[in-house]
């Protein structure tokens, strides 16, 4: 359980981050690729539609060590690999990310969410 809240809390913490970048804020040097500081409208949408995955991982790991009850128990629990899959991979993308601010940033973040997500998968 302490492992669902800690990926919930950074997800949080991650959405606000996106929202910012969705309204403009200069920090686009973190995120998609670090090309941008102020996003332009697709990559802003794409930041409003990661809060949206975000919210729903949350719920996926909640829901999978029993603090919420929103979907079937199989499906918390292959949804749980699939996510811990989604922040290996984005191990790899933030690690090459030609972005170094992104790359310093995101790639231990990232890493800490996929460590986080293994631990709620194994649950």
């Amino acid at each position: 359980m302490p492992a669902a809240i800690a990926l919930t809390v950074i997800l949080a913490v991650l959405a606000a981050f996106q929202l910012a970048l969705a309204l403009g804020a200069p920090l686009g040097r973190f995120a998609w690729g670090g090309a941008h500081r102020v996003l332009p409208t697709r990559l802003r949408i794409g930041s409003l539609v990661s809060i949206v995955i975000y919210a729903a991982i949350a719920a996926l790991a909640l829901d999978r060590v029993g603090l919420i009850d929103v979907v079937p128990d199989a499906v918390s629990t292959i949804g749980m690999w699939v996510v811990f899959g989604y922040f290996v991979l984005g191990i790899v993308m933030n690690a090459i990310s030609r972005s170094k601010p992104e790359r310093y940033t995101m790639t231990p973040v990232v890493t800490l969410l996929a460590l986080l997500s293994l631990l709620v998968a194994l649950s």
